[in-house]
């Protein structure tokens, strides 16, 4: 398990591919023969890394993204499907739960996280690009939120509150209660996709959007993040009080004082997430 304390650099998993870049860390699926999926283990790797990150300075924005032209099918059908029709009631909760907990890592961790979406993005793949926090995707993108194929709900790793947030409740129960792909055109006119690029400009275009904010107050992103989700259960007055209480903590960060000192200084501030 990763620690808090790690060497981001130099941490290597064991089920999928990370590497730091700058600011930016990278997560890659890579299963290409099998259009990455995810095992017991690469799920609660996964989930350890995105805990890992609320300590790591170092990396400011994160990409994840697929192998081979794909992003990720799904729990493998051999691996995780099969060994579930075997479980216990305790067993099988246990599982479902470590799904969950890393949707919730993915969204407790202080960085924004762009999914980079190609050609396959299923199941539980569908679930990692809605828990992060922008997706950039190529016109072959196509996600399905597949469950009820399978003869599952779906309420599946926060799925039924998470997307109806996104997209809205009548177009989410349409992808939930029927399993379809969402192509990207009709995708990026939902909002469920930040933007439509070639395939050989994807990671390209997610690596510049995630330096962009790596550079940027990273305090600040970190605060932004947090009340985007903590709102959800607020009212409209809770939620003004509760970002006036935010942004006066942000306003003693000293990147607040850089910035009014660059505008003053007519020079653009270099942000240091302090």
């Amino acid at each position: 398990m990763i620690g808090a304390h790690e060497d981001f650099g130099a941490y290597t998993p064991r089920h999928f591919l990370w590497r730091v870049e700058g600011r930016v860390g990278h997560i890659t699926l890579n299963r290409p023969e099998r259009k990455n999926p995810l095992t017991f283990e690469s799920y609660a790797e996964l989930r350890d890394l995105f805990r890992a990150l609320v300590g790591a300075a170092g990396v400011r924005a994160v990409v994840i993204g697929g192998a081979g032209g794909n992003f990720c099918s799904g729990g493998d059908v051999h691996e995780i499907i099969a060994p579930l029709t075997r479980m216990s009631m305790p067993e099988l909760l246990a599982f479902t739960r470590m799904t969950g907990d890393l949707v919730k890592a993915m969204r407790l961790c202080p960085q924004p996280v762009i999914a980079a979406i190609d050609g396959v993005c299923a199941g539980a793949g569908a679930m990692l690009a809605l828990a992060s926090d922008l997706r950039i995707a190529t016109p072959a993108a196509r996600t399905a939120f597949l469950f009820t194929r399978v003869g599952l709900a779906g309420c599946d790793m926060g799925a039924c509150t998470l997307l109806p947030r996104l997209v809205g409740q009548g177009r989410a129960a349409d992808l939930l209660y029927t399993g379809r792909a969402l192509g990207a055109e009709e995708g990026e006119r939902w909002g469920f996709y930040h933007s439509i690029v070639a395939p050989d400009q994807l990671l390209a275009k997610a690596a510049e959007f995630a330096t962009g904010l790596a550079a940027g107050p990273t305090f600040a992103h970190a605060m932004t993040k947090t009340m985007l989700h903590q709102e959800w259960n607020m009212s409209v007055e809770q939620a003004i009080e509760a970002e006036a209480q935010a942004q006066a903590i942000c306003m003693q960060t000293e990147d607040f004082r850089r910035a009014y000192e660059a505008f003053a200084a007519r020079r653009t501030p270099i942000f240091e997430g302090n």
